[in-house]
């Protein structure tokens, strides 16, 4: 982030420090989350500081090879957020997690599908 430090008739932007912020997740679907059905899993992360950040959408604990993520963004804030995304068939004995790690810590959230 960047601030305005004013001189007469001069501006001079400095790097200002944000505060440290973990993310924000969310695991879920495109379309209504139904077992045996074609459909996209997501995974946001958003709000989080500083940039670096590795988002891995997994099946079973192994990663999906055909997952893909939109371009790192960043918000008024200064806080950043991104999203993987992976197309799937969700199948009743499989296990669909997104695994975000973020400052050295790592966490693991899980995909459950609509109630019926």
């Amino acid at each position: 982030p960047l601030s305005c430090v004013l001189f007469p008739l001069s501006c001079v932007l400095c790097p200002v420090s944000s505060a440290l912020s973990p993310p924000v997740v969310q695991i879920y679907t495109r379309g209504p989350g139904i077992y045996d059905r074609e459909n996209v899993l997501l995974c946001h992360a958003k709000g989080f500081y500083p940039p670096e950040i590795d988002l891995q959408l997994l099946v079973d604990g192994v990663k999906f090879k055909d997952a893909k993520q939109t371009d790192l963004a960043f918000e008024e804030n200064w806080y950043y957020h991104l999203t993987a995304h992976a197309p799937f068939t969700p199948q009743k004995d499989r296990k669909y997690t997104c695994k975000v790690t973020h400052q050295g810590e790592t966490r693991s959230y899980n995909w459950e599908p609509d109630s019926l």
